[in-house]
């Protein structure tokens, strides 16, 4: 088709473009479409779309810049954006300093800092925790305006060298570099395009395991299929790095062209572990003699199988505990011999008991592990050399992730926040059971905090089940149904979306806005089976459950239909969008941000055939309608009275490629009866999500002064 037609065909559907909210003028360029019919075990589904699949297209970006270029015109004369934009910035600016990723290697700390005037942070490092600081790296020295970030930083055991992630524009397509600490200089290579940060060292630092991808593009569906994970030795070419684990170079062990390879050490480095990870939960792992690592044919032999499953293990010495859910929906730690593995039979460490077990690790003489009734954290530790578990009192309430710094000692790092306290940093040394604020931690000061109320519900789903409903507002908001609601919600993977304290949500709340987070099923809230209870062909209840939650606010005047948006991201654009598309009168907005909205067109991306064993595969006639039943796109119907929706897109997202939120943006705006406005915000300078602050910022106040606009919030009306 020449350009002239395009632009023919483009003039003739324009009346397919959604009308005009009051107030704009004009409206967002016009998506033609182009039917594609594809029949999938005798279920006809029309595209109108699939053309927008072609991301590199001339008429594709072509309309993803109108677009843009449209959303961006409407945003901006929203009154109260700025504000918020502002408000975040404040708030962050009253964080003196924040320090994330704290690793120590052989005494010495290193750490991600980023201050309050900077976009991104830098990589520092301490000979001891309270000894001077030293700058090691700042991305944003000869970055030239562009956004560019420390993907991740992973030293070497003798804390000598840091492999470095270096990625641009929220781009998961990372170029390696290796630092030397005394001297602060690269060596001369560099190794690219890398998407994970599951870098493992050897003991004496001579070199390192990673996994390649095959293209940078983020639009290549070949970038991450049939990877292979490799070795290389410092200051050599990294085109002679030796393969160590690959689905062609070891055939024998089933491994699936979906899956990503990676090959790790025991703590002590006397094993080698293989794993082909995917997004399934329960592990498979190879294991085998660490004097093999380069002996150009490793003997590795199965050691956790998925039957066993087991999602996390530990090692200490030649035992190795594991996290299994067999037989235990809330999780047990088991434990076996390395060297005469029998899972089968492991002796139980830690039974199933009332809370789920939901975090292990180790140091030099203890394991660690924490446990969870849904909304608060305990933390227990184990002694290897006298068999029992004690509870560590916590400093407070909420939720902990605790980890040992190595097993030379039993010296730990305990972050610890909640829904209204800030997050603490603390020095954890296991056995004493005694936790100290860290050095590197600098205590915040934030307004409105002593004002949050936080009320922890439950709401009946339609088959009777009670999902949690986490509620957090100012104590000053009338429950009379007249307030702002923001209710997210997740439900994929077995994530369990636990309290945290969140300075987005702050803004939100010194606003009057109440914010709500629905722990639907799919997470892992409630142990294995809820996960399981949104999964593939249960995953309606996702979307059931999080309307189910926005009832419960309805019902119990915490807000009502035209004051309430919803909001999903990535694998929550599934929940958002099947929520809006059954029951669009429920809310008055809604955000879909990066959403995975045509699942059934997901293996199409490069981050697809990876996502099968979680959401399921088109070539499965009963996994296949479970993915018809979760696609959003094909769900929109003519002359539905949507929400006001507000899509966003990431140019440089390789999970959740930008025509997934483009195509069901297009489709609303030529669907809807409502006349309320349908934006697709396409970001140029991000990815699936950038550690970039001022692009996170302006991201966050675009959707959200979108939604309080259309929700009524007095702050951002536009004059009429």
């Amino acid at each position: 088709m020449t350009a002239a037609s395009r632009r023919s065909i483009l003039t003739a559907l324009i009346c397919l473009a959604m009308a005009p909210h009051p107030g704009l003028a004009g409206g967002p360029p016009p998506a033609r479409k182009e039917p594609v019919t594809d029949t999938y075990f005798g279920t006809s589904i029309v595209d109108n779309y699939r053309w927008m699949e072609q991301v590199d297209s001339p008429e594709m970006k072509e309309w993803l810049k109108g677009q843009a270029d449209y959303t961006n015109d409407v945003i901006h004369r929203i009154p109260g954006r700025d504000s918020l934009y502002n408000d975040f910035v404040r708030l962050d600016a009253m964080r003196p300093v924040l320090v994330a990723g704290v690793v120590r290697k052989s005494g010495r700390y290193f750490y991600r800092k980023t201050l309050p005037t900077e976009n991104v942070g830098r990589l520092f490092y301490r000979d001891k925790i309270n000894g001077p600081e030293h700058l090691l790296f700042d991305p944003t020295e000869g970055a030239a305006g562009k956004s560019i970030s420390l993907s991740f930083f992973i030293p070497s055991e003798d804390g000598k060298r840091i492999v470095l992630g270096v990625a641009e524009n929220g781009s998961e397509s990372s170029t390696l570099r290796i630092l030397n600490v005394a001297t602060r200089k690269f060596e001369a290579e560099t190794i690219a395009p890398v998407g994970q940060s599951a870098i493992a060292w050897t003991k004496d630092g001579s070199g390192f395991a990673y996994n390649r991808l095959n293209s940078g593009n983020v639009h290549d569906v070949h970038r991450q299929v049939s990877t292979v994970d490799y070795y290389h030795a410092v200051g050599t070419d990294p085109g002679k790095d030796v393969p160590l684990l690959s689905a062609a170079k070891y055939p024998s062990l089933g491994m699936k062209p979906e899956d990503i390879p990676f090959v790790s050490f025991s703590n002590d480095f006397r094993y080698l572990f293989g794993t082909p990870a995917s997004v399934r939960n329960d592990l498979t792992v190879f294991y085998a003699p660490a004097s093999q690592l380069l002996s150009g044919q490793i003997d590795w032999k199965l050691l956790i199988k998925p039957d066993d499953q087991v999602v996390n293990f530990v090692t200490h010495g030649d035992q190795i505990f594991l996290l299994s859910h067999k037989d235990a929906a809330k999780y047990k730690i088991l434990s076996t011999s390395l060297r005469e593995p029998d899972i089968a039979h492991a002796n139980v460490v830690m039974p199933e008991g009332k809370e789920i077990v939901d975090g292990l690790d180790g140091t030099k003489n203890y394991l660690l592990a924490t446990t969870s009734d849904g909304i608060n954290n305990r933390l227990f530790t184990y002694a290897y050399a006298k068999p029992s578990w004690d509870e560590t009192k916590l400093p407070h309430n909420g939720t902990i992730v605790v980890g040992g710094y190595d097993i030379t000692s039993d010296d730990a790092e305990a972050v610890i926040t909640s829904w209204t306290k800030p997050t603490e940093l603390y020095e954890y040394t296991v056995g004493k059971g005694t936790m100290a604020i860290s050095p590197l931690y600098v205590r915040p000061s934030y307004p409105g905090v002593e004002d949050i109320v936080v009320d922890e519900a439950q709401a009946p789903a339609p088959d009777g089940t009670m999902v949690p409903l986490s509620i957090i507002y100012n104590k000053r908001v009338v429950r009379d149904g007249s307030a702002q609601c923001y209710l997210s919600g997740y439900g994929a993977y077995g994530i369990s979306l636990k309290p945290r304290f969140g300075l987005i949500n702050l803004g939100l709340i010194n606003r009057g806005v109440i914010v709500a987070q629905a722990h639907v099923r799919g997470g892992g809230e409630k142990g294995f089976d809820w996960y399981h209870a949104g999964y593939k062909t249960t995953k309606a209840n996702t979307w059931k459950d999080f309307i189910a939650c926005a009832e419960y606010l309805v019902k119990e005047k915490y807000t009502s239909p035209e004051h309430l948006f919803g909001e999903g991201t990535s694998a929550g654009g599934i929940l958002i969008g099947r929520a809006i598309t059954e029951r669009p009168d429920l809310f008055g907005a809604a955000i879909c941000n990066v959403p995975c909205a045509n699942t059934i067109r997901m293996e199409a991306m490069p981050n697809g055939p990876v996502n099968m064993p979680e959401f399921g595969t088109v070539k499965d006639s009963t996994e296949c309608r479970g993915l018809l039943e979760m696609d959003a796109l094909s769900h929109v119907k003519q002359g539905v009275k949507y929400p006001a929706v507000i899509c966003v897109g990431g140019a440089n997202d390789p999970r959740v490629i930008v025509w997934q939120p483009a195509k069901f943006a297009a489709a609303l705006q030529n669907s809807t009866g409502s006349g309320r406005p349908v934006l697709l915000q396409v970001n140029y300078d991000d990815g699936h999500f950038t550690e970039d602050k001022k692009v996170t910022f302006r991201n966050f106040a675009n959707m959200f002064a979108f939604s309080l606009w259309q929700t009524g919030h007095r702050d951002f009306q536009m004059p009429n």
